[in-house]
C-alpha cells in the first residue's frame, strides 16, 4: 500500500469518526431526555404565575444550534416553559438580574445569578425552583449549555 493511499484512508477514516461523534453528542440529549411535560403538568405550574417571558430565536448569541422560543412562566415555586429549546447537553436554567443575550454577559454576570436548576426536555419544561430562591430578585431568565459554556436563550420577564 503506498504512501498517498494510507493517509486518504487515515484522513477519511478520521473525517467520519468526527462527524459521527459530534452526531452523537447532538442525538444523545435527545435520545435520553426524559418525556416533556403534559399539558396538564404545564397548566398546573403556570397556575400561580408571577411573571412571564418569551423566549426568541433572534438574540444576538443564538443561533441554528442554540435557540428558544415561546413562553416562560415564572411563580414561586417553578418556572416553565410553553414552547421548544434547541437539543442540546447539559442545560441549566438560571435567573438573572439583568436581561442577557451573549456569552459574554452571561460570564460577567454569572456571580450574580442564581441557578435554578437543569433542563431536561426540550419540548417545553418545568424547572422547581429550589428554596432560598425568590424570583423577585431577578428580572430574566436564562437557558446555558454548562458542558460547552453556551449561550441558549434567554427571556426578560421583569
Amino acid at each position: 500500500m503506498n504512501t498517498r493511499r494510507t493517509l486518504l484512508l487515515v484522513a477519511s477514516h478520521g473525517a467520519f469518526a468526527v462527524t459521527g461523534f459530534a452526531a452523537g453528542i447532538y442525538a444523545l440529549p435527545i435520545l435520553i431526555a426524559p418525556p416533556a411535560p403534559t399539558g396538564e403538568e404545564l397548566k398546573a405550574a403556570t397556575s400561580e404565575v408571577q411573571f412571564t417571558g418569551t423566549f426568541k430565536r433572534d438574540l444576538k448569541d443564538s443561533d441554528a444550534l442554540h435557540w428558544g422560543e415561546g413562553v416562560v412562566s415564572i411563580s414561586p415555586k417553578a418556572i416553565s416553559l410553553t414552547g421548544r429549546l434547541a437539543p442540546g447537553p447539559d442545560y441549566k436554567l438560571y435567573l438573572s438580574p439583568e436581561f442577557v443575550e451573549t456569552e459574554a454577559d452571561f460570564n460577567r454576570l454569572k456571580s450574580s445569578m442564581a441557578r435554578v436548576g437543569d433542563v431536561k426536555t426540550f419540548e417545553g419544561f418545568v424547572v422547581p425552583i429550589p428554596a432560598g430562591i425568590d424570583p423577585v430578585k431577578y428580572t430574566a431568565v436564562v437557558v446555558w449549555c454548562e458542558t460547552f459554556g453556551q449561550f441558549i436563550t434567554a427571556a426578560k420577564y421583569r
